[in-house]
């Protein structure tokens, strides 16, 4: 069955204004559409975005070109060895006019962070983004304050390899809806990047092209994209093997499997699809699994993209 459309997101349906948006995110960041769509599906399926890749790809351009393309409140935070939990959440400052603590809001409360280059800073300050990212929330001195809406967060990594990197632990990888790799640009593309206008100048020229009160219809509309009996079959067979399978250190949890779901709805409300095809958890999967799932050996040598590629391969479609 179709998912209806709110009233409210007038003059245009999400396929329009979605191709709208991805029409001038591609301006400035060329020859990603691919990738765009999963920021935009991890969006609006209320999950938060990791992008690994070398420094230089662009990562926090995009990160920059999306709140700006989407309306959104912005705030970036750069993670460094020195970072303290404070530094993203806030703190508490005695005024000694009211005689009372206030709490001054840290950078966390905006719509769309940044935590740049996220595995540079400690795990203690890598753990205050979690109660953030999972419960859109943060408690300081036992008040609970609430994040704006919509929150996205959305965490730059240097490849573990790199020096002065601290691996987040599957507890926070799994915070993140999808994980996503930028790669370098083909050479006409770097062509255009080295002879055309600088994409940082450029990023104060756009207009939204979507607003908050849009996203948040939108993102109510993706629980109800119809998912048939056979496309539940085929996201709980993907599940099982990563389960079953002795190639894998763990399986993919519930958590997981939700999130698998949820990405593919995103993705087929996004292109206008009746419901959930088994092309739509195709599209999403690598994206979805590639840093939960580990390989007992030779971890380190595949892709997330292969990985994904991988469970694809050895789970029929219904």
């Amino acid at each position: 069955m179709d998912s209806p459309v709110p009233t409210l997101i007038t003059q245009a349906n999400p396929v329009e204004l979605v191709g709208a948006t991805i029409a001038q995110l591609g301006r400035i960041i060329l020859g990603k559409e691919h990738q765009l769509r999963l920021s935009l599906a991890c969006l609006l399926a209320r999950g938060h975005l990791l992008i690994e890749d070398i420094p230089g790809v662009g990562k926090t351009t995009l990160a920059h070109a999306l709140a700006e393309t989407l309306g959104l409140h912005y705030q970036r935070i750069q993670f460094t060895s020195d970072l303290l939990p404070a530094d993203i959440i806030g703190v508490s400052i005695f005024d000694r006019e009211a005689s009372e603590f206030r709490f001054h809001k840290g950078p966390i409360f905006a719509q769309l962070v940044l935590a740049d280059e996220v595995n540079r800073a400690t795990p203690k300050a890598q753990s205050a983004l979690l109660e953030a990212m999972e419960e859109h929330q943060v408690t300081v001195d036992g008040q609970t304050y609430p994040l704006a809406a919509p929150f996205f967060v959305i965490a730059t990594q240097n490849p573990v390899y790199q020096i002065g990197t601290f691996p987040l632990p599957e507890s926070q990888l799994d915070r993140f809806l999808l994980r996503i790799e930028l790669g370098y640009p083909d050479a006409t593309l770097e062509r255009e990047l080295l002879i055309g206008q600088d994409r940082r100048d450029m990023l104060a020229t756009l207009p939204p092209m979507l607003t908050p009160q849009q996203l948040l219809l939108m993102q109510t509309m993706v629980p109800s994209v119809h998912a048939s009996d056979a496309l539940l079959d085929y996201v709980q067979a993907i599940v099982r093997h990563t389960r079953e399978s002795p190639h894998f250190e763990s399986g993919l949890s519930p958590r997981a499997a939700i999130a698998l779901l949820r990405a593919a709805q995103a993705w087929a409300l996004i292109h206008g699809h009746p419901g959930v095809l088994p092309e739509d958890i195709q599209a999403v999967l690598p994206g979805v699994v590639g840093h939960r799932l580990k390989l007992r050996d030779n971890a380190a040598a595949i892709s997330a993209g292969e990985i994904g590629e991988r469970v694809l391969k050895a789970v029929a479609v219904p």
